[in-house]
């Protein structure tokens, strides 16, 4: 995670943590703003092996059908948290159902009871997807959470959200081969060392 330095630019109004983010993303633009139990979460855009695993991982989703009537298959959409007024994530990857637009909350940001999957790919910030991110998730009730631990060479999965918990959290290794729950609308199969290979730099 990096942090961008902002002026406050606000003499005259309420202290928002919206605002400022909205502020470091206008003078940074690729950056994204998150803020979760009332701090913000500031990332640099991601490098070109981050956006290959997240490809690679569309494939099987997309193929077990979950892009289409009743779900859809998406990236950076914004997911309203209950961990704060103001708090939102924006995850990597997500499959909703259809009717999102119809669960607009504010600030981009969508009801997390339209939410049956969030994924992360882990960047520089890959605490925050492991730990203050599993969090927020378990308590917005999010029934499936993925993480691509690129530091670490794992797949995360995490079910059954409990208060601020996952009741169910597995660590697969490159190797193995990773089921999901069918609850997100559809059987789908993962390859761990091909996830994990997608988002490594490739050799010169």
């Amino acid at each position: 995670m990096s942090a961008a330095s902002v002026e406050q630019p606000f003499d005259d109004e309420p202290f928002s943590l919206t605002a400022i983010a909205d502020e470091i993303m206008e003078r940074h633009p690729g950056y994204r703003v998150e803020i979760i139990e009332g701090h913000l979460l500031v990332t640099p855009s991601p490098d070109a092996p981050h956006a290959r695993a997240l490809t690679s991982l569309m494939v099987p989703f997309i193929a077990a059908g979950l892009h289409g009537e009743e779900t859809e298959v998406l990236q950076n959409v914004g997911l309203w948290l209950p961990t704060g007024a103001e708090d939102y994530a924006i995850p990597d990857l997500v499959v909703v159902d259809a009717d999102i637009d119809d669960h607009f909350v504010e600030n981009n940001a969508y009801d997390p009871v339209c939410f049956r999957l969030v994924l992360e790919v882990t960047s520089s910030n890959w605490r925050d997807d492991l730990k203050t991110k599993v969090t927020a998730y378990a308590e917005a009730k999010v029934p499936v959470y993925l993480v691509v631990d690129r530091k670490h060479q794992r797949l995360h999965v995490l079910t059954e959200p409990t208060g601020s918990e996952y009741a169910n959290h597995r660590v697969h290794a490159p190797g193995e081969t990773v089921t999901l729950p069918e609850t997100i609308g559809a059987e789908v199969t993962l390859d761990v060392k091909q996830i994990i290979k997608a988002g490594q730099k490739k050799a010169n």
